[in-house]
């Protein structure tokens, strides 16, 4: 079977002649065509290595324009950085100012309460002394009065208590004249006038 295979195998490429006769003959070259041959390509191989040096001159060139163009990109970064960094620092004081606002502020606030608080204890201590004041000139003019009227309730007691003793003998001696005034008529005539009889 391998015989088989390797028979018909050998038969395909016998009978395809492109692939079995794919041989040129070539022409004779001799040295001197070499040699010619060589040196122009030396010579293109040189052209070519001045003309790859000129291009990387070139490159170069522009590889150095975009490298200054870089380090301008660069320096203005960097001004750009020292901006943002000036910025900062204005943000950073101007916090620190508004901070330091706000604590005066605060300060401010704390000192205006103590006050206030200092001007309530003080309203409430005049209140208070005021209030004093009041009870005790209330209390001093009732402990006066009953003082001063204590001395004239006795003196009208004793009065009334004499009035009581002459009103008695008042009514006697308006009674001895009533008498009286029956037998004499000038007693009678003032008698009626102040309208006793």
């Amino acid at each position: 079977m391998k015989r088989i295979v390797i028979i018909l195998n050998l038969a395909i490429v016998l009978s395809i002649p492109s692939i079995a006769f794919a041989f040129e003959t070539a022409p004779r070259i001799t040295d001197r065509e070499i040699v010619e041959r060589l040196t122009r390509l030396e010579e293109r191989l040189t052209k070519l290595g001045e003309g790859q040096k000129a291009i990387l001159r070139e490159i170069d060139k522009r590889f150095e324009g975009i490298d200054k163009r870089f380090e301008g990109i660069d320096k203005r970064f960097e001004g750009i950085d020292k901006r943002f960094e000036d910025m900062n620092r204005r943000f950073d004081a101007m916090s620190k100012a508004i901070d330091n606002r706000f604590e005066a502020m605060d300060n401010r606030f704390e000192d205006i309460n103590k006050q206030f608080d200092r001007l309530v204890n003080i309203f409430f201590v005049i209140l208070g002394a005021f209030v004093a004041m009041f009870g005790g000139t209330i209390w001093f003019a009732l402990w006066d009065r009953r003082t001063m009227i204590r001395p004239f309730e006795d003196k009208v007691r004793d009065i009334e208590g004499e009035i009581a003793e002459n009103r008695g003998k008042l009514h006697s001696l308006i009674d001895a004249f009533r008498t009286l005034s029956k037998t004499d008529d000038k007693v009678a005539e003032v008698l009626k006038k102040f309208n006793l009889l």
